[in-house]
């Protein structure tokens, strides 16, 4: 007997896999391709909030579900005996000029009630921070206390193993049964823009680079619009591009060269660290740039749960919550902006 099954076993099918099941839900997981197969295999893993200002229910929902995260780990972890790598260690940001200075302050300020007190954004001297700290040209850069780090790969494993030992595993076939979810990625988001004759969502490609080079357990870095995240495992990722048009979605090329060679400039004590993978993914964007979450628009009686783009490692747990309410309980409780129909 199956109350649910999910289609799809990247971070979001996995994560409503696991929400559903300790809730008590006999789940089955379905992916012809495997755990992790998409872009949620790739290397970077930075679950950073948006900027605390203009205020919507996007933020409101990220940053609901960053401080969901530790527990939701921590209890993944001890379930399944393999570690996905989490930590909120927090952020690092240069500032680049005395206007982007004025507007960091000023974001400090909203953030002290947008966020709570349950996570802070700071303006803080360049030898406060440490050695570890990015070079800035103003000799100020923002510190922000709710960034945490993960390796997705490992998330990935971690949930897998948590749900094999609740009985759940992941097959390459099986007959729907229960209640029905789509979190099929790119190619879910490519179904419904074939049926409907217009582009609901799309694929943007990504590429980034492993370096071996352990920093520890320090602050991941935003820098030059890049990425740069220590792993617990010693290693550091960094990226990415993102690409509208490309003809192989896996293949990396002189793009990722340059995010490398920015990465070196921004954080000059890297210079000398092995490149130890390339990697290049396709992301699921929808229309809306919001998750696609409720129900399936071609599939009646059936659910989507799709879209996480950049940010769906960090939208996980929040993601589960709410797709278990609808599916276990029949209570909605999805933002407007997250409904299929934003995208249409």
């Amino acid at each position: 007997m199956v109350d649910v099954t999910i289609r799809g076993a990247g971070i979001f099918g996995l994560s409503i896999a696991w929400t559903c099941a300790r809730r008590g839900a006999r789940v089955q997981v379905v992916d012809p391709f495997g755990p992790g197969a998409g872009s949620s295999g790739g290397l970077v893993g930075a679950l950073a909030p948006h900027v605390p200002e203009n205020w919507n229910d996007k933020k409101a929902f990220q940053f609901e579900s960053l401080l969901m995260a530790e527990p939701f780990w921590r209890q993944v972890e001890a379930t399944g005996g393999v570690s996905p790598g989490y930590a909120r260690l927090g952020r690092l940001q240069p500032i680049a000029d005395q206007r982007g200075l004025d507007l960091a302050h000023q974001r400090a300020e909203t953030a002290r009630t947008l966020w709570q007190g349950r996570a802070d954004w700071t303006v803080r001297r360049v030898e406060e921070v440490g050695a570890w700290c990015p070079p800035s040209p103003t000799g100020f850069v923002i510190h922000d206390t709710l960034s945490a780090r993960m390796h997705p790969r490992r998330a990935c494993a971690a949930l897998v193993a948590a749900l094999s030992t609740m009985g759940v595993e992941v097959a390459a076939e099986a007959p729907d049964r229960g209640r029905v979810i789509h979190a099929t990625g790119v190619a879910g988001l490519l179904e419904l823009s074939q049926a409907f004759g217009r582009t609901v969502g799309s694929g943007v490609k990504g590429q980034t680079a492993l370096l071996r080079f352990n920093a520890g357990d320090v602050p991941q870095l935003f820098a030059d619009a890049i990425h740069i995240v220590p792993h617990a495992d010693g290693t550091l990722a960094i990226g990415s591009t993102s690409e509208r048009d490309y003809d192989d979605p896996t293949s990396t090329d002189t793009a990722l060269d340059d995010v490398i060679e920015r990465a070196l400039r921004a954080v000059p004590v890297l210079h000398g660290a092995e490149v130890i993978e390339r990697w290049a993914g396709v992301r699921p964007r929808s229309k809306s740039r919001a998750p696609m979450l409720g129900a399936h628009p071609l599939h009646k009686g059936q659910f989507v749960a799709n879209g996480g783009f950049k940010i769906g490692f960090g939208m996980a747990p929040k993601v589960a919550q709410v797709m278990a309410d609808l599916v276990l309980e029949d209570r909605d409780t999805i933002p407007e902006g997250f409904r299929p129909e934003a995208s249409f």
